[in-house]
């Protein structure tokens, strides 16, 4: 019996072998990786192949499917199928599952046609796939951008069955990587504490990192992972593999090592609580997941997604960004008109382009005194501002700044008069006690009509004031008290609604108002991924502005997202450090000050005002060059950053020294990104006032190729020290 399964798995391969020239192959192709697909015999696609584009065009042809002898000898027509639904012979985590309306769980699905179309800075291929015993169509969807080495993918599910399909998993895509070594970094958080990460072997089996929070999303768990293919990766060298979804809701990664050691990974929405309920002809669109390789380490990769980002991912990418001040820090709730005028005064003085008013400046049944009410009504309280908007943007004209303003529109307190008025608007039980988080609950997007007033609170405050320039989106709840009175008995449905419909209202605004730049914020970082980005110009990294805990959480969150859209602003947390090491850190990202100027000193004051001006001169080259991470506060303690202008003639260097041992042995920061045969002269800049650099290095001219390759003395024993230089 074992001798007829072996001819019969011999004939299987040598038909497939013979057929190759006419085997139908998909290539998704970027410079650097290739995705190839193949269709089997019998009718479906599996991945045959993923990595670096093969020099000879004819070695495409050699790829094939696998074939199993399963363990009872016989044939098993079995491979790593692009797209695994639920109920056939995937023994593993399906990337679909569906119950169609006659209660059956099994879903086959096989290949029925491709096309591929140029876009915007790459080319789409659309995959078409169908059952054949149910009408359920499945279109994959990838975008390659070619010269970016980045690959986007997502999936659409529809069905023409008389009743509606559950749909209870629905991935992005399913990837398959060889069998190897893989290190896994995931990055963890909690309120201040940001970006955190943890790397692990992964081992056979599942490794899911998921969140379950609905709208406060990535508050304990963040959408990106960085995997090691072979090693742990460095900055500049080793396999690796950057991905993150866009998705501000539940998501999930799954990472499973199957039976004969490869890994699937599994971007997808969490489907935990979610039995989606999909209506004839309604489209599932999944999140798009977003991935890029390099074999030189995570710097190429980062430098991969940053460039790509900025061209076609983040809103406004392109374009300039504000400095700004915020009131904040400085006032809390406890301000009115004329102190808020003073401060706009302050900010011209400072040579920002912005004042920013915070939290604190709306109700007037239940005014905005703390964060127990107020929120949902969204008319300035007429005893702080009697002029309403209108006069702060009058009184920052006058000052010479622009005007911005914060909300938190998806939100309501219950001491509240919209939620007096609408309490059926709100995510909550009908029949249990509430649980506040923060005092307040979420508004259900779910609903049109709310989606409706979410969107008019924005779009009043710009039809009245359409000089105010820019607004701080805060979002500072999860979703609690889990029912929404809108979807009654399809509560299934509410997690991913709710984000759809956040996502319409973000589209509406973006589409009135194109040239409106937006934070997105959620109680610090707890939102920041790719598809919000569409809508918003930057996020907010931490509520943490601790000039040392703010530099492990750049490093991390640098890695996916360029510095252009990381918010990083100078405040009084940790008042041991100095003014002049505050700013420098926050200097390395997209530029703001959350800070009582009035106490500071003459001399600190001069500084920043030459270090505003400064970071103005240099925006270009910190927000649109190339970065790289040159020295890590997680293994030293120091910290090293510098950025590249597109053509090398520009470099701006930043150094920190964190807590240095005693005596602590010191080796020269070795550049990266310059051209070699340039020479560059070095000097120092952000120098404190009345102060002179001492650095061996300033004012002197270096090649490229010596600061790349012997590098330069810019760390010190002194704790709490930083440098800036810029190279010509």
């Amino acid at each position: 019996m074992r001798k007829y399964s072996f001819i019969a798995l011999l004939l299987l391969v040598c038909a497939a072998v013979a057929s190759a020239q006419q085997k139908k192959t998909i290539r998704i192709s970027t410079k650097n990786t290739d995705l190839v697909m193949q269709v089997a015999p019998n009718g479906r696609l599996y991945q045959v192949y993923m990595g670096k584009p093969l020099a000879n065009a004819a070695d495409y042809d050699q790829l094939d499917w696998h074939v199993y002898a399963a363990s009872d000898g016989s044939v098993s027509q079995r491979g790593h199928e692009v797209c695994p639904a639920s109920g056939n012979e995937e023994f593993f985590e399906p990337a679909l599952a569906f119950t169609h309306a006659d209660g059956n769980m099994t879903t086959y699905l096989y290949y029925k046609g491709h096309e591929q179309r140029p876009v915007e800075g790459g080319t789409e291929t659309i995959v078409s796939l169908a059952d054949d015993k149910y009408p359920v169509s499945v279109r994959l969807h990838y975008v390659a951008y070619h010269d970016h080495n980045v690959i986007k993918a997502w999936s659409e599910i529809s069905h023409q069955e008389k009743k509606p399909v559950t749909l209870w998993r629905f991935a992005s895509m399913m990837l398959y990587l060889k069998p190897d070594t893989y290190h896994l970094t995931s990055y963890h958080s909690d309120w201040a504490r940001e970006g955190q990460p943890f790397c692990e072997i992964l081992r056979p089996g599942k490794k899911v990192i998921d969140t379950k929070l609905g709208s406060r999303a990535a508050e304990l768990t963040e959408p990106f992972f960085q995997l090691g293919i072979g090693t742990e990766p460095q900055e500049t060298l080793g396999r690796v593999m950057l991905g993150t979804i866009g998705w501000t809701g539940n998501f999930s990664f799954t990472f499973e090592i199957d039976n004969v050691g490869v890994l699937r990974i599994i971007p997808a929405i969490n489907s935990y609580a979610s039995d989606y309920r999909l209506k004839a002809g309604e489209v599932f669109a999944t999140p798009e997941f977003v991935f890029t390789l390099s074999d030189n380490g995570i710097g190429e990769a980062s430098r991969q997604l940053h460039d790509w980002a900025r061209r076609y991912q983040l809103n406004m990418g392109m374009g300039d960004r504000l400095t700004l001040l915020n009131n904040w820090e400085n006032t809390g709730f406890d301000f009115d008109q004329q102190s808020l005028a003073e401060l706009m005064k302050d900010a011209k003085d400072l040579g920002v382009d912005m004042f920013l008013l915070d939290d604190g400046w709306f109700a007037n049944k239940y005014p905005r005194k703390d964060d127990h009410a107020g929120l949902g009504d969204w008319e300035p309280t007429r005893t702080k501002l009697p002029e309403g908007i209108p006069g702060m943007v009058r009184d920052a004209q006058k000052a010479g700044v622009k005007f911005g303003i914060w909300v938190e529109p998806e939100m309501v307190n219950p001491k509240s008069e919209l939620f007096e008025k609408h309490p059926e608007w709100v995510i909550m039980l009908p029949n249990r006690d509430r649980y506040y988080y923060r005092n307040q609950l979420v508004l259900d997007l779910s609903n049109p009509k709310v989606q409706d007033y979410v969107f008019g609170v924005i779009d009043r405050i710009m039809t009245e004031n359409p000089a105010v320039a820019y607004f701080k989106w805060d979002c500072n709840s999860p979703i609690t008290n889990i029912y929404s009175p809108y979807l009654k008995d399809n509560q299934g449905r509410l997690y991913i609604d709710h984000v759809r419909g956040v996502y319409n209202v973000f589209s509406r605004v973006k589409a009135k108002y194109p040239n409106l730049p937006m934070m997105l914020c959620s109680g610090g970082g707890a939102r920041m991924d790719y598809e919000a980005l569409k809508y918003f110009t930057e996020f907010w990294c931490s509520d943490n502005t601790d000039p040392y805990e703010r530099l492990y959480m750049q490093w991390s969150i640098s890695k996916f997202f360029p510095v252009k859209s990381m918010g990083s602003h100078v405040t009084n947390w940790n008042k041991r450090a100095s003014v002049k090491f505050r700013t420098d850190v926050c200097s390395s990202c997209k530029l703001g000050f959350d800070i009582d100027l009035k106490s500071l000193s003459g001399d600190e004051y001069k500084f920043l005002k030459q270090a505003v001006a400064n970071y103005h001169r240099l925006k270009p080259v910190i927000l649109d060059g190339d970065q790289y991470r040159l020295v890590s506060p997680y293994t030293t303690d120091h910290c090293a950053i510098n950025y590249v202008s597109k053509d090398k003639q520009h470099a701006v260097v930043f150094a920190y020294d964190l807590h240095p041992r005693y005596r602590e042995p010191l080796s020269a920061v070795k550049l990266q990104g310059l051209d070699p045969a340039k020479n560059y002269t070095v000097t120092e800049i952000n120098l404190e006032t009345g102060k002179v650099s001492e650095a061996p290095c300033n004012g002197r001219q270096y090649s490229g190729d010596y600061l790349m390759n012997v590098g330069i003395d810019i760390l010190s024993a002194n704790e709490g020290v930083s440098h800036v230089f810029e190279l010509k």
